[in-house]
């Protein structure tokens, strides 16, 4: 059986980007109807980092005062930047008059996904896209299967992919699901969390003489760790003896906080920004147009701002009749998408060894680290980078 619903904007994929976009939509007066392959506690159970920018916390304010990003998460003023044991702060507040707050993206989608159901949004769960066709036309359809097998196809006046990195509307924007810029790095971060309470205030990214580690927190008594690996590195072979002697002799000067390890992973690094973010009567957002190195604290804030220059341009386009913002909607994002990508690229290649380091790589990669933490004018850049470009 094929069931077919009509909407003027359908969104594929109940991430941040697709539940804020339908927010934005509906304040607007735009309708939206929302599907994502994933159950509901699929969705708020999947522990991802979170540090959001100034702009996107003060957005997430906006739309919800009673956030619980003011009371659950945490305001960092600065990070630490460690070389060879010597801890360097970098001051936000002081540099640029902005902050972030470690917010882990599960807790936003917990709150984002509470106000779009409390406020009647048809958002479906279990709902696989398998296609979407005529994007050229004046009403693109999502084909897709629902939980049951049943054929749902969505006739709208506009799709938007903000279905992650393999994402199924990508392919027809792009003709190839693989039509981008694209680099992989050749090295990874293994990743622990641990039952500890944070071993530091803040974080910190310390480039030692045995390589690169970050030091972050998920909540009050979780930490997340990561230090430099081989991308084929297996996690599970090291002893959680092994994991802390790594750790610890990657940070000289603090003493981390020890406890059970109970999830380790090895994140891939790649950079992808696909090669069309728009066309026709479709485009996209987040992880489904680019992704970056977690390097910089990007990816989140970047999918949020990609949102709010589309919701503008579609009010426009619904409301105005005014195609200006949507015709210029790729140009825009890609702006700050390569600015992005530069600052991710920038603070990756500045804390990790490449496999060809030789004597002379690490020593002017020191160089440079100096160059940035002994300069107010390289502090402030990093400081503006981290906490934000003005939205």
């Amino acid at each position: 059986m094929s069931t077919s619903i009509r909407t003027q904007v359908a969104i594929v994929g109940a991430g941040p980007a697709g539940l804020i976009l339908s927010h934005l939509l509906a304040e607007a007066g735009v309708e939206s109807v929302v599907i994502d392959q994933r159950s509901r506690d699929e969705i708020e159970s999947t522990i991802r980092a979170g540090i959001l920018e100034q702009g996107t916390v003060d957005l997430l304010t906006r739309i919800d005062t009673n956030t619980r990003v003011h009371t659950v998460g945490d305001r960092h003023d600065g990070i630490e930047l460690r070389l060879r044991g010597e801890g360097h702060r970098i001051d936000f507040p002081g540099l640029v008059g902005r902050s972030v707050w470690l917010y882990p993206q599960h807790e936003v989608l917990k709150d984002m996904l509470a106000l779009r159901l409390g406020s009647g949004q048809d958002l479906r769960f279990n709902v696989t896209a398998s296609r979407v066709d005529d994007v050229d036309a004046d009403r693109p359809r999502v084909v897709a299967t629902d939980a049951d097998g049943s054929e749902l196809v969505i006739e709208a006046d506009f799709v938007v992919g903000a279905d992650g990195s393999r994402s199924v509307v990508r392919p027809a924007i792009a003709g190839t699901s693989r039509d981008g810029y694209f680099r992989e790095y050749p090295f990874a971060w293994f990743g622990i969390l641990c039952e500890a309470p944070a071993s530091a205030d803040e974080l910190i990214y310390s480039n030692s003489e045995n390589g690169f580690a970050l030091i972050s927190q998920r909540s009050h008594d979780v930490q997340r760790m990561y230090f430099q690996c081989a991308p084929d590195a297996d996690p599970n072979a090291m002893s959680e003896a092994e994991i802390w002697e790594t750790l610890q002799a990657r940070v000289p000067g603090t003493a981390l906080n020890e406890g059970r390890i109970f999830q380790r992973d090895v994140l891939r690094f790649r950079s992808f920004v696909a090669r069309e973010l728009r066309h026709g009567r479709a485009a996209l957002v987040g992880d489904a147009a680019h992704t970056v190195p977690p390097t910089g604290a990007k990816g989140m804030n970047l999918a949020i701002a990609d949102v709010m220059i589309l919701a503008d341009a579609l009010h426009a386009m619904f409301g105005e009749n005014d195609a200006r913002l949507i015709d210029a909607y790729a140009e825009t994002a890609s702006r700050r998408i390569w600015k992005a990508q530069n600052f991710s690229w920038w603070m990756t290649s500045m804390l990790h060894k490449l496999p060809e380091h030789n004597e002379f790589d690490e020593r002017r990669q020191l160089g440079e680290l100096r160059s940035v933490v002994e300069s107010e004018a390289g502090r402030t850049y990093l400081a503006e980078a981290y906490t934000g470009w003005t939205l």
